[in-house]
């Protein structure tokens, strides 16, 4: 069972059913598509409403691969606020969902929930798309909607057909839109696609459909009715006059249900509104006739009915014909003519399995001429496969670029035509009459003239074929039962006279002939007379051709007439047909075949005079005439009327002596005996050739059985290889796709990593360059050109530093990260990390190297050092009880300590506004300039005792240490004074 990840955690309705009876009331939408699919099903979805939820279901059907996981939920949840569902087993149907059928299953609907089965055809046969529209069809009824998207093949018709007989709708892509055409154009050349539309524009129309079609629907069990019966009969009138059929005695039911089906169409919410429409647009009401034409049908339709109709049915009508007779049958309401061919292939397998010849005839009758035109052409998609068996079909069928064609031998047995069969007249002396699923959209009133009808069109003991939910109704006089399950009459000879009166009205009209043939026997007072002509005719026949017989080209009698025996004999062997030139007598066997040929290649009267023919013991003269006959009802057959007559003796002629007559006998005795060694011989090579020929014909026979056994496995294997393309192009457009969001992710990255300015270097277990980030040319010396080369070719710019080589393989030996802080030769910093490189599945191919710009922090840092090197200095300062000062070298003081404050008792604000000379008594200043040249030169002077004032005006006794401060280029700047009191005094 398949699973899904994300919204699929809790699946609705999976693992349940409803419970029986009718699903909710909403539309579910199926959806197939095939190649070229995924694109429309973004656009159909991406045209759904952004802020309101559609009201129904939609379930997904795409050709997939079975051994591919698809990946077409997570893409349409990126275009739909739906909740997106790849399905699982019985899950149960909800509105506002999309449902999406997994790889390898084929789907169904019952009861609201969706079934997943096990494909029973092998997978170049499949038909998914198919498969699901029936079973929606059949679960749903008028409230099922297909649409058909791209793909190749037909895959979809069947079920267009399935759908629109169910009273649903249907959409269909219009090729214009798709990448691939074939089922679309399939689908649109039933004539059921209510709309072509490109898959954006589909959403806003089926929402408006379903609103005019559901918005107001009927109660359950309730039969909707126009609302006024005025315009019923108009919308009947309209008809009648474009069409020429009426259909105001078909089921009231039927007729409310597809007029409100195309109102829902056209969004027409009034029946009015709907006439005046119908009287401005003739489209649309030819629209609404093939609406009410709706035919479902398909190849050998409801098996056990037709194999019952094989087993039971078909053998009765050959049994007690002859061969070459004729077996009629009449398939009435063809539609496209699924079910009449399946009728003919029935009878020529079994006239092939009697191994006798018959001539066969299917008439197939339709109200609608353009489904009358398709079942002439014979075509038909390649779904028909899932309904016919593969030896039929390879046996009638010829594979095509569209489906599949009719063999010619069958299509020449049947004869289509557009009939009305209420009121044109039928076909007669038919053994069959199939009429399948036509009486129940009829009225009770044309049903009753129906069966009598076909009563009529029968042959003693013909079958009636009908519907699973048809029968004959109270005309059990006229059929009796056959098998009433499977709906099969047959034809009754005798019934009362009250019972015919009552049937009579229904029989169609028939000619004076007929209706005089059919009177009884007491209303004629003599027997019917012979025709005069045809009496003298006989006569004179008689009197003149003493023995003729009719045969046909190659000398097999149809019809003998008069006395032949002298001229013609039985032949030895099996009896069968006889053959006019094996029973031919000594003297006009060697005449008559040449007599035959000659007449059949010159189309001319061939005659021969006086041939001896041996009768008994003795010799009879004989005239032979062959001639060609010809009948404008048979124009293609080659008959000949081959006349034997005794000649005349002439016994004007004078007699020979006997020696002369003996003479001349025992010559012509030896001319004839070596004629007829000569003919003898060449016969016997004629045979031989026969012969050789007849084995050179088996052997064609089996060489082309072979060759058709080849050709049905390149069919086969055409099925495969093409439905193998159609799951590969999903699976590419799948792929297409996910390579557009990886290239859409790895130019993200390279955005992410480029805008970060972070150098990064990946290699494989190589040591081989993968791909670098930009950034990684400052550190590495490396260009594009470099990908593929191992890394201890690439000179780095770092300082100090290992190789990066042992670095790499110590992280891909011990799977550790390392961190190292690194100097690049222009006096940048970096943290260069080193760390193994990981797939998703965990997987070690290679390594990251990564370097991070830390110049910032490394200057910061080293700042941060001097800082609290200051830092510490500055205590020492701020603690010491000498007193230390900083004064530039104009005397300005620039630092003043605490220990100065208590020494001097001027507070460091007020010093540092001073100047040192104002500290220094008048008489010892210019001893102080000189201390300060001195220390100009020896940068620290000794201490040395002086006098300062303080803030007081007293003259303190200290000990002075003066160091000279020197900037980075060793220039005095400023001078540092710690001073000490020499003595303890009290400084106020």
């Amino acid at each position: 069972m398949k699973k899904t990840s994300g919204p699929v955690k809790t699946s609705p309705g999976s693992g349940r059913t409803q419970a029986a009876g009718r699903p909710e009331n909403f539309p579910i939408v199926g959806i197939g598509a095939s190649a070229g699919g995924l694109a429309a099903f973004e656009a159909f979805f991406s045209g759904m409403p952004a802020d309101t939820d559609p009201g129904m279901a939609f379930v997904l059907v795409q050709h997939l691969a079975p051994d591919h996981k698809s990946m077409l939920p997570e893409l349409i949840r990126r275009y739909t606020r739906m909740e997106v569902f790849e399905v699982e087993d019985r899950m149960s149907v909800r509105p506002n969902c999309a449902y999406i059928i997994p790889p390898g299953c084929d789907m169904a609907l019952l009861n609201g929930a969706l079934q997943l089965l096990e494909p029973s055809e092998p997978r170049g046969q499949r038909l998914p798309i198919d498969f699901f529209f029936r079973s929606l069809a059949q679960d749903q009824h008028e409230r099922a909607i297909g649409i058909v998207l791209s793909g190749t093949g037909s895959d979809g018709t069947l079920g267009v057909r399935a759908i629109k007989g169910e009273g649903g709708m249907v959409m269909a892509q219009n090729p214009e839109s798709t990448e691939f055409d074939g089922m679309p154009r399939s689908a649109i050349a039933t004539g059921l696609v209510d709309y072509e539309l490109p898959p954006a524009g589909m959403p806003a129309q089926l929402i408006a459909y379903a609103a005019h079609a559901f918005g107001n629907a009927p109660q359950e069990g309730a039969v909707p009715a126009p609302k006024t019966e005025s315009a019923l009969k108009k919308i009947f009138v309209l008809l009648r006059a474009q069409t020429g059929h009426d259909f105001s005695q078909y089921k009231p039911s039927t007729i409310h249900r597809r007029i409100e089906r195309r109102m829902a169409v056209q969004q027409i919410p009034e029946i009015d509104g709907y006439v005046k429409f119908l009287q401005q647009a003739p489209a649309e009401v030819e629209a609404l006739f093939r609406d009410l034409l709706i035919g479902v049908t398909n190849f050998f339709r409801d098996p056990e009915a037709f194999r019952m109709l094989e087993e039971q049915v078909v053998p009765k009508l050959f049994a007690g014909k002859p061969a070459g007779g004729t077996i009629r049958v009449w398939s009435a309401g063809c539609s496209s003519g699924e079910e009449a061919y399946s009728l003919a292939i029935l009878l020529v397998e079994r006239m092939e399995a009697l191994k006798q010849s018959y001539t066969i005839q299917v008439f197939a009758t339709d109200i609608d001429k353009q489904a009358v035109a398709a079942a002439r052409a014979g075509v038909y998609p390649s779904s028909i496969a899932a309904d016919i068996t593969p030896e039929r079909l390879a046996r009638f069928f010829t594979a095509e670029p569209d489906g599949y064609r009719i063999q010619k031998g069958i299509r020449d047995l049947l004869i289509f035509s557009e009939q009305n069969v209420i009121k044109d007249p039928p076909f007669s002396k038919l053994g069959l009459i199939s009429c399948r699923n036509l009486m129940i959209y009829l009225g009770a009133d044309l049903q009753k003239r129906l069966i009598p009808l076909f009563h009529y069109a029968l042959n003693p003991g013909g079958f009636l074929f009908l519907g699973t939910s048809e029968g004959i109704g109270e005309f059990d006089s006229l059929f009796a039962v056959q098998d009433r399950k499977m709906k099969i009459y047959l034809r009754k000879e005798k019934f009362s006279i009250a019972r015919r009166e009552e049937v009579e009205p229904f029989l169609p009209a028939v000619s004076a002939v007929g209706a005089a043939a059919r009177q009884p026997a007491a209303r004629t007072a003599f027997p019917a007379k012979l025709p005069l002509r045809e009496l003298t005719e006989r006569a004179l026949l008689q009197q003149v051709v003493a023995a003729a017989a009719l045969v046909q080209s190659h000398g097999d009698i149809l019809y003998l007439h008069g006395r032949s025996g002298m001229f013609l004999e039985p032949s030895t062997g099996e009896a069968g047909v006889n053959n006019i030139l094996k029973m031919a007598r000594e003297g006009l066997r060697q005449e008559l075949p040449v007599a035959l040929r000659k007449a059949l290649d010159t189309s001319d009267t061939v005659r021969a005079f006086g041939l001896r023919v041996k009768t008994n013991s003795h010799f009879t003269a004989v005239n032979l005439t062959v001639r060609p006959v010809t009948d404008a009802s048979l124009p293609d057959s080659q008959l000949f009327l081959v006349i034997l007559e005794e000649a005349p003796c002439d016994t004007s002629d004078v007699a020979d002596t006997s020696e002369v007559c003996d003479a001349r006998i025992a010559t012509l005795r030896q001319e004839l005996r070596a004629k007829e060694e000569y003919l003898q011989s060449t016969c016997e090579e004629l045979e031989s050739s026969a012969e050789e020929l007849k084995s050179s014909n088996e052997e064609m026979q089996s060489v082309n059985e072979e060759l058709q056994s080849t050709n049905e496995e390149l069919e086969t294997a055409k099925e495969e290889m093409q439905s193998v393309n159609e799951e590969l192009a999903t699976v590419n457009t799948e792929l297409q796709t996910k390579v557009a969001d990886l290239s859409r992710s790895n130019s993200d990255m390279n955005n992410l990593l480029s805008g970060t300015g972070i150098a990064t270097l990946f290699v494989d277990h190589g040591m081989r360059i993968l791909r670098f980030t930009p950034a990684a040319s400052e550190v590495i010396n490396v260009i594009p050109s470099d990908v593929g080369r191992p890394i201890a070719h690439i000179v780095s710019n770092l300082v100090d530093h290992k190789p990066l080589v042992e670095d790499i393989r110590c992280v891909l030996d011990t799977l550790a990260t390392k961190e190292v802080e690194v100097q690049t030769t222009g006096g940048k910093w970096f943290k260069m990390r080193l760390q193994p490189y990981r797939t998703l599945e965990n997987v070690i191919e290679g390594a990251v190297i990564s370097f991070v710009d830390i110049t910032e922090i490394v200057q910061t840092r080293n700042a941060l050092r001097e800082a609290n090197d200051l830092l510490r200095l500055a205590v020492v300062v701020r603690d010491a009880h000498d007193a230390i000062t900083v004064q530039d070298l104009d005397g300005r003081t620039l630092a003043w300590n605490p220990g100065a404050v208590r020494m001097y008792g001027w507070s460091e604000a007020e010093a540092l506004a001073m100047n040192v000379r104002d500290r220094i008594p008048q008489d010892l200043r210019e001893g102080a300039l000189e201390k300060l040249r001195q220390l100009s030169r020896a940068k620290v002077l000794d201490p040395y005792p002086t006098s300062r004032l303080t803030k007081s005006g007293k003259s303190v006794k200290v000990s002075i240490i003066s160091t000279a401060l020197l900037d980075g280029a060793g220039e005095m700047y400023a001078i540092a004074t710690t001073e000490r009191a020499a003595r303890q005094d009290n400084i106020q």
